[in-house]
């Protein structure tokens, strides 16, 4: 099924269970016949066919509604309850997520500290020091961390645009949520949509659908952007570019990333010699491709199988392993140059006017308020997403040029040459309630002008020029003017 199929029927199912519910307090109900699914209406899957409060607590054969919530559990997967609940049927798998990647983010936010003069790292992103009113550049990136970074994890529920809300914990993959509600309770493989739940905007995953999202300054927006109220199903609009290979081939994110990879296990990521190198399909190949008579096959989630080429173009073997191949097959990269962001504590929004847009609600939603003198002015806060406490000012996000048609490399920690994107190239300011500059675009300060290695999701044929990109980069390398 297509991804804006899958959304028109998130929507029309979710239209749909709005229709059922509890209505009566104290409904009175024949305790003999009495089930949940007498007032909650939804779509259990096979694996979990028992009762209801065996992960929602509660009482089963009640009388009313009062009774049969008694220390119910809403949210059973959520972090706060995962162990407890799903542990018993899932103990593994619960234990080794909690020291996951995705889960703690401990990667991302020590890479970010670290660039802002952190000398020691912190276990997962929870451990992010509250700054309360910055004093040093550390301690006002910690600010921009908590309250407009922190969106994105197990522990929340997502900005609440149409397709970037999710569940928590377990429920943030396996559940699927639309305008921030549960539309369905049947548990399932993180389909695509679930993913880019979180790796939408000029995140690796986007790209992989050809997505690239659009300048957030009015000024600079592409000329078919239009200024009324519309359909954004992320936030921002995005330029429709060449989706992945696989992507155009039927493939979903979990055929090559793996469940265990993500969240369970520490298992290896997924390569493109481990797929498309002979040698090693024969010696150690992914689980789900198999050798036929015609060669390698893959069978994706859905069932369907596809031939797996192999590395046989002698193109492949001209740099002796000294070159990605992403280098080559990369059709077009991420280039956001200079990320800005300002703290901005002041009620004065005229200079800002041009920056509705943000791609986070609580901060579009009070500049957009704000700029309007017709309405009620709302207070100049954001919420802390590690603590939930509001707090003033909100943090508006700029960049100095957005683009994706040159494909930039470099090299990695290997010697390797590689596709590169500028990561650390942020510049943080902070304006305070009397108008008072308090830190006027202080800088991450990082090797290579922030430019570090990254793998682009959006691998397609090498063309005829791979070489010329090769060699201009070799013949520009050492070149005092190469970023």
């Amino acid at each position: 099924m297509n991804l804006p199929y899958r959304i028109t029927f998130l929507y029309v199912f979710l239209f749909l269970t709005t229709l059922t519910g509890c209505s009566d307090e104290n409904k009175q109900v024949d305790t003999t016949t009495y089930n949940c699914v007498n007032c909650h209406t939804m779509d259990l899957d096979e694996n979990h066919s028992f009762p209801c409060t065996t992960c929602h607590k509660g009482t089963l054969n009640a009388s009313n509604k009062n009774d049969a919530h008694n220390s119910l559990v809403t949210q059973p997967g959520s972090p706060s309850h995962m162990n407890e609940v799903c542990t018993s049927c899932h103990i593994k798998k619960i234990k080794s997520t909690e020291d996951s990647l995705h889960f703690t983010l401990k990667k991302s936010t020590n890479l970010f500290r670290k660039s802002f003069g952190a000398t020691t790292n912190i276990n997962t992103f929870l451990q992010t020091p509250d700054p309360g009113q910055p004093q040093s550049a550390l301690q006002l990136a910690d600010d921009l961390l908590r309250r407009r970074c922190f969106n994105c994890h197990p522990f929340n529920n997502g900005i609440n645009f149409p397709l970037t809300s999710h569940g928590t914990g377990c429920a943030a993959c396996h559940l699927p949520f639309v305008d921030g509600s549960l539309t369905s309770h049947g548990f399932s493989k993180p389909s695509d949509i679930r993913c880019l739940s979180c790796h939408y905007g000029n995140y690796v995953g986007f790209d992989y659908y050809g997505r690239f999202e659009h300048d957030l300054n009015n000024e600079y927006r592409t000329p078919y952007a239009t200024t009324n109220e519309f359909f954004r199903p992320y936030g921002v609009e995005y330029h429709q570019l060449k989706p992945d290979i696989h992507q155009q081939k039927g493939l979903w994110c979990i055929d090559c990333h793996t469940g265990n990879e993500l969240m369970h296990t520490d298992e290896n990521k997924p390569s493109c010699k481990g797929c498309h190198l002979e040698k090693e399909l024969i010696s150690s190949p992914p689980k789900n491709i198999t050798v036929q008579k015609n060669g390698f096959v893959l069978l994706d989630t859905e069932g369907n199988l596809h031939p797996v080429p192999t590395m046989t173009d002698p193109a492949h073997f001209l740099y002796d392993q000294r070159v990605s191949c992403q280098s080559c097959h990369a059709q077009w990269t991420f280039n956001d140059t200079g990320k800005h962001y300002l703290r901005l504590d002041s009620d004065d929004f005229d200079s800002w006017s041009s920056l509705t847009t943000q791609g986070n609600i609580e901060v579009q939603t009070i500049v957009e308020n704000n700029i309007d003198f017709d309405k009620t002015e709302m207070a100049v806060q954001m919420r802390d997403k590690v603590s939930g406490k509001m707090k003033d000012g909100i943090w508006l996000k700029g960049y100095s040029q957005r683009r994706w048609e040159e494909v930039l490399l470099g090299r990695d920690s290997d010697g390797i040459i590689t596709t590169i994107r500028p990561i650390l190239d942020f510049s943080l300011s902070w304006v305070d309630k009397d108008d008072n500059v308090r830190f006027d675009s202080v800088m991450s300060h990082s090797a290579n002008s922030g430019y570090l290695p990254y793998v682009p999701h959006t691998i397609g044929s090498a063309g005829i020029f791979y070489r010329q990109r090769i060699d201009r980069f070799l013949k520009t390398e050492h070149s005092p003017i190469r970023k």
